[in-house]
């Protein structure tokens, strides 16, 4: 496709189709002429710094770009595309710009200490005791009690993806739960176990 020699014949909707159909590169730059500077204009208004405008108006062209084939001229016209893609993007940096940034002295952000040798031994011994004690569950307490802590199920989902009553899977979870608390004791039981 021509378009240098009389740009005034080819209308958007056609370079569009150019650009989708053969990755027209001379499509392409008239249609980046026609609609580069009216997109930035449009950012501007639309709050974004000069700059930011600048940049953000050649993203929403390479889109255009990349995503010609998948604009549809039945739906609406290639300007009201381009545009919506525009304002997309300006959506996307204002709510960037209105968030707060991080205060980098929040504790939140401070690494957890190392642990000590002696933290690390205790967490070791406490991790192999809860081990042992698991082991001694039948294989359906073991099954409920996995669902529940380590997956996260609900006593309800658990049911339902084991197709087993309700009741069935409370009285296996409080039965496991008693047997870790004689296995660990009720003081580190408690800790582990919150029923």
């Amino acid at each position: 496709m021509n378009t240098a020699s009389d740009p005034g014949l080819v209308d958007d909707n056609a370079l569009l189709a150019a650009i989708a159909a053969r990755a027209d590169r001379d499509a392409f730059a008239e249609l980046f002429r026609r609609f580069a500077g009216r997109i930035k204009g449009f950012l501007i208004r639309g709050g974004l710094e000069p700059e930011l405008a600048e940049e953000t108006a050649q993203e929403v062209m390479v889109t255009v770009w990349r995503r010609a084939t998948s604009f549809d001229p039945a739906k609406a016209g290639a300007a009201t595309w381009i545009f919506t893609i525009a304002r997309n993007r300006r959506i996307d940096h204002l709510r960037k710009m209105s968030r707060d940034e991080p205060d980098p002295e929040d504790p939140l952000f401070a690494p957890e200490p190392e642990a000590t040798p002696e933290q690390e031994a205790e967490t070791a011994t406490r991790d192999a005791q809860v081990r042992a004690a698991l082991a001694t569950l039948t294989p359906d307490q073991l099954q409920v009690v996995r669902l529940a802590f380590f997956t996260g199920l609900s006593h309800g989902e658990i049911a339902e993806k084991l197709d087993a009553p309700l009741g069935t899977v409370k009285s296996r979870l409080r039965l496991s739960f008693q047997r870790l608390r004689g296995e660990l004791g009720a003081d580190f039981a408690s800790e582990l176990i919150d029923d």
